[in-house]
């Protein structure tokens, strides 16, 4: 069975959006919390299913990324989550390319009192990019025999394109707030995603987005993959700020056609990478549900002994010195970053041992590969995780499930 794409005229059918007034209608759109996945007719073995995922001529395990997020990734984490599996992106406009011993500055920012936090991040990233400590920063995580991908603003992405190829990054990531392959501006020059996907053999990934044309668009200039998310993350407040964002669910299936319908048209399958908004493993499986090929994570492995940030974590737009879109938030230090994604959990919340809850997932839907895990049926259910968190701790009668996701 393939997933249905719509018409490449319409996106959306007038019939399913309601009236917000005479002058403006919307259609519905749905987040991780109000959706639920139907069991499959068949059931698999977990251990016998594949999880992985492939951008480019680069297979991952691990179908996770680590967020290029100051609080999240630096060398060390990024070496540690290259030898479990997945891949972390680096963030090149973050401290780790602005100062030689950013461990001080991460310090720093941890200890901070709650009234100084906003300032000190906008001082703190006034320091400009050195661009040795890219390659360097690169290199050293290559060392481990590990992948790892870099982040760059689009203004910045053709200059250092080259630069990251050469030192040995995995693949590029072109990231901002909202990504489209049309920009109107007449103080500077459009990024051409041709000319950047052309000059690179690695891939190149572009985010975010979360509507099906612009996702068709921006496909169809050579990209790998792209991230799907505006504003869905714990330490991001763009939606509060600038009231911009869609519901992941929504977003994720929207971008998902998108992907099949180019597939159809020319042959060529661009991965689709839920970016945001998960804080648990069912969030995450009802994100490759939707129709992800990988996810992107941030908040939850900020959590981690292994992260950057000691406990702390905030967004990449919060240092804006014009429009802060984010703060400083407290995520604590639950674990570590090898008890995230591979286990043992050492609690029952669902924040640790991801990739046995996606295989667990998977195999209760019947899925042997997230190509599958992609057709499976979900339903509106937005009560669903409150009534199922009122009964006991050990009402689930499900013993594979609950053998495979505590293990």
């Amino acid at each position: 069975m393939s997933v249905r794409a719509p018409a490449r005229t319409s996106a959306f059918a007038p019939a399913e959006t309601s009236e917000l007034g005479r002058f403006k209608r919307a259609r519905r759109a749905y987040g991780f919390d109000e959706v639920a996945l139907v069991p499959g007719r068949v059931t698999i073995n977990p251990e016998e299913v594949d999880s992985s995922f492939t951008l480019g001529s680069l297979r991952l395990p691990v179908p996770i990324l680590a967020a290029a997020m100051d609080g999240v990734v630096d060398v060390g984490f990024g070496i540690e989550m290259g030898r479990l599996g997945g891949m972390a992106i680096l963030n090149l406009d973050g401290l780790q390319t602005r100062y030689a011993d950013p461990a001080s500055i991460l310090q720093e920012i941890a200890e901070a009192p709650r009234e100084r936090i906003n300032a000190l991040l906008q001082k703190v990233y006034q320091a400009p990019i050195r661009e040795p400590l890219i390659a360097e920063r690169i290199t050293a995580i290559k060392r481990a025999r590990v992948p790892v991908g870099v982040s760059t603003v689009p203004a910045q992405a053709a200059r250092r394109a080259q630069l990251v190829q050469e030192a040995g990054a995995d693949c590029l990531v072109v990231q901002g707030t909202v990504l489209t392959a049309r920009h109107i501006s007449r103080s500077y020059e459009q990024l051409s995603f041709e000319k950047l996907c052309a000059q690179l053999s690695i891939p190149v990934v572009a985010g975010n987005c979360v509507e099906y044309e612009t996702a068709l668009e921006l496909m169809a200039t050579g990209i790998a993959a792209i991230l799907v998310g505006v504003g869905p993350g714990a330490a991001c407040t763009t939606r509060g700020v600038l009231g911009v964002g869609v519901p992941q669910v929504t977003a994720t299936s929207d971008v998902a056609a998108a992907r099949e319908t180019y597939l159809q048209e020319t042959g060529r399958r661009v991965q689709v990478i839920t970016d945001g908004g998960m804080r648990v493993g069912g969030d995450i499986a009802k994100a490759f549900a939707s129709g992800a090929d990988a996810v992107m994570i941030g908040s939850i492995f900020a959590g981690t002994t292994d992260a950057a940030g000691g406990g702390y974590h905030w967004g990449m737009a919060t240092p804006d010195p014009n429009l802060p879109r984010g703060t400083r938030i407290k995520v604590g230090q639950r674990g570590t970053l090898r008890e995230v994604l591979l286990g043992p959990a050492r609690v029952d919340d669902g924040t640790q041992n991801l990739v046995a809850a996606i295989r667990a997932a998977m195999g209760v839907c019947g899925a042997r590969t997230i190509r599958e895990f992609q057709e499976t049926e979900m339903v509106i259910a937005p009560a669903i995780q409150g009534r199922a968190g009122r009964g006991s701790r050990n009402s689930c009668s499900s013993s594979t499930s609950a053998r495979n996701t505590a293990s």
